[in-house]
């Protein structure tokens, strides 16, 4: 019209709807793996290789790049159009050189061959060495399977070089620094899972908790292997997933204790050790503990609420695939001065860590007690020792691991987990570092003891000053001298110290290994043999813990191998919730020594003092060695050890 000819606008056209569903995945599909190259074969050979550019040449359209790897000291070449392909071809000539035939010939590249046989002795003869990639592998992973390897029957049989097997120091350079000590790899864990192993497959599992406090968990699967990680995050999940399969894989750990800490004090004598306990022990620790803890728990959830969990295991000659748990317990309070006992008949610190260590002395005394029955004495822990002062020690080989989900109150808990606070302090007079600290009654957290004497009276705390204990890290500290088997059972063994500390979160190498053993190695001193300052191992497992708002419940629980059930104690009264005298108190092991005293074989005395008090007392090297710790912590102005009301233990034995 009018001599314009206007095309109206066309509508679009959708050819999907505008809120398209995706297609659903097929059920029951399975993920196809991928086949293995030279660069995954050579990684689960040798891990941690870095493969370096070493030149590019040619033209840009069409670049010739040369990439190296260097295997056991021996640097190894490959050339390709790509990188990848250099990579690829880089692995080749190493692997290459691993293969050996019994005439001492190896593999080396001259050109290709067609069907090999690898039984004859053609390759000696007509340069048969440049095997292709896809034989290379096919090849080497026969010779690593026997069962595969058993139909080459030939004298000249191929055999991968002994080395090959020998995973050494050596396999993870990268991972070394320059003072010989280890050090976090540089790359994320995912990032360095991928690079090391050519089928990698994440999945999350599922979701627990509220939407304000989900947690995830994620499974990650290498040749048929799963490792299981889970976090706050999908990302921290799967970060924790791939921190354990690497490992249990490749022995590479993401540890803070491998960080280095620049105003550490060296943690053991031995410069060539380590105080890092392996990663994939530490993560079998805390696995072990919270299943026993969801195991034990069944049927009475509603005592699952905690914000400490704790628990020891025990295993012998570090072998982790027996180890067992012997506590499990929960909880963050103490008792109420009002409710002391006269008798010994409460529990006065229901932290977590303590009630694990109470529960560990109830399973020592049953070990003990084997020992008073010659028809059962091979099945204890202790053996009779011959040749000291004490009549039975420990076997050769048990160990006791401490697991704690966080850090232990006190000093070991005091600094900021997002400011890194190593180096040199800008305030050296600042005397909160070290610091002996005390729990406050009915509540959480810590304060600095007062320079005192250390005396709290029974009078003054029923008229109402609070009741005072020391902090876990103190206590901990305090077993690393004395040992974890209190002063009863050293008159029948020898100390018992822990192996390794494993914590769920919040692990300062620095502030950690300053709380448990560091602020008193100086000044410590005059110990009766066999008593000596014991350095535990330390470590963080790889899924660690979130913090948790929730307020703390006014109960713990606690459990020991043997028992048929669970112990529901409240923490303010220290009896059960029942007002029982619960199984792990003064009390209770008072009148387990007194049966020990009378039936242990061995024994050099039969006579038990019938005061609580003064038979801890009688045990000299204990209470020396407890005494020269009070005066290392005074020698270094960390304050004084606080005692409890001297009439808590001045209770009898119950005829």
């Amino acid at each position: 019209m009018n001599g314009y000819n206007r095309k109206s606008p066309q509508k679009r056209r959708y050819d999907m709807p505008k809120y398209a569903v995706p297609p659903k995945k097929k059920a029951g599909k399975e993920r196809v793996p991928q086949p293995k190259n030279t660069v995954a074969m050579l990684n689960e050979l040798r891990h941690g290789l870095i493969y370096k550019l070493e030149s590019q040449t040619g033209p840009v359209h069409a670049p010739l790049f040369t990439i190296s790897v260097e295997v056991d000291g021996q640097k190894y070449m490959g050339q390709g159009r790509s990188k990848k392909v250099a990579r690829i071809e880089a692995a080749a000539t190493a692997l290459r050189s691993f293969i050996q035939f019994k005439d001492g010939a190896v593999l080396s590249p001259l050109k290709p061959a067609g069907n090999l046989d690898f039984t004859s002795d053609e390759h000696l003869e007509n340069g048969i060495e440049n095997v292709s990639i896809e034989q290379l592998v096919e090849l080497i992973q026969t010779l690593m399977l026997p069962e595969m390897n058993s139909n080459l029957t030939s004298l000249e049989q191929p055999t991968l070089r002994p080395q090959i097997f020998c995973m050494s120091h050596n396999a993870n350079k990268n991972t070394i620094a320059v003072d010989g000590q280890k050090k976090v790899p540089d790359k994320g864990p995912v990032m360095l899972l991928y690079e090391l192993f050519n089928d990698v497959n994440f999945e999350c599992m599922n979701i627990d908790g509220a939407q304000n406090n989900c947690r995830f968990k994620m499974t990650v699967t290498i040749n048929d292997k799963k490792f299981d990680g889970t976090g706050p995050s999908k990302k921290l999940a799967k970060n924790a997933a791939a921190k354990a399969a690497l490992a249990s894989l490749c022995n590479i750990s993401y540890s803070p204790m491998m960080a280095p800490q620049k105003n550490a004090p060296l943690p053991i004598d031995d410069k060539s050790s380590s105080m890092e306990l392996p990663q994939i022990h530490a993560d079998t620790i805390g696995r072990l503990v919270l299943e026993k803890f969801m195991e034990v728990i069944k049927g009475q959830e509603a005592y699952s609420r905690r914000k400490v969990l704790a628990g020891i295991v025990m295993t012998e000659n570090m072998n982790f695939c027996e180890a067992k748990v012997i506590s499990v317990s929960t909880g963050t309070k103490c008792v109420s001065g009002e409710h002391m006992s006269v008798n010994g008949a409460v529990l006065n610190d229901s932290h977590a860590e303590i009630v694990s260590r109470r529960c560990l002395l109830k399973y020592l005394y049953a070990q003990l007690d084997l020992q008073c029955n010659q028809a059962t004495a091979y099945q204890s822990i202790f053996v009779r020792n011959t040749d000291g002062q004490y009549p039975y020690k420990l076997k050769s080989g048990v160990h006791f691991h401490l697991y704690i989900n966080t850090a232990p109150c006190g000093d070991a808990r005091i600094f900021s987990p997002h400011e890194n606070d190593t180096g040199v302090d800008k305030h050296p007079n600042r005397k909160a570092r070290g610091q002996l600290r005390t729990k406050i009654e009915s509540g959480e957290g810590t304060i600095p003891v007062k320079s005192s004497d250390g005396i709290q009276t029974w009078d003054g705390v029923l008229q109402g000053q609070r009741l005072l204990t020391m902090s876990c890290s103190d206590k901990i500290a305090r077993w690393n001298i004395v040992g974890i088997q209190g002063s009863l059972l050293s008159s029948i063994i020898e100390p018992v110290y822990l192996h390794s500390i494993v914590l769920g979160s919040l692990l300062h190498p620095e502030h950690m290994y300053r709380a448990v053993c560091g602020r008193i190695e100086k000044s410590i001193q005059g110990l009766p043999p066999p008593y000596h300052l014991n350095k535990p191992r330390l470590a963080l497992v790889t899924s660690a813990e979130p913090r948790n708002q929730a307020k703390a419940p006014n109960f713990g629980i606690n459990w020991t191998i043997g028992d048929t059930e669970l112990e529901v104690v409240n923490s303010l009264t220290g009896r059960t919730i029942g007002g029982q005298v619960s199984r792990i108190t003064k009390q209770a092991f008072f009148e387990k020594f007194g049966f020990l005293m009378k039936n242990l074989p061995g024994m050099p005395t039969r006579k038990v003092n019938k005061d609580y008090g003064e038979t801890k007392a009688d045990v000299k090297d204990y209470q020396t060695a407890k005494q020269e710790l009070f005066s290392a912590f005074k020698r270094e102005d960390l304050g004084s050890w606080l005692k409890k009301p001297i009439e808590q233990d001045q209770f009898g034995l119950v005829e």
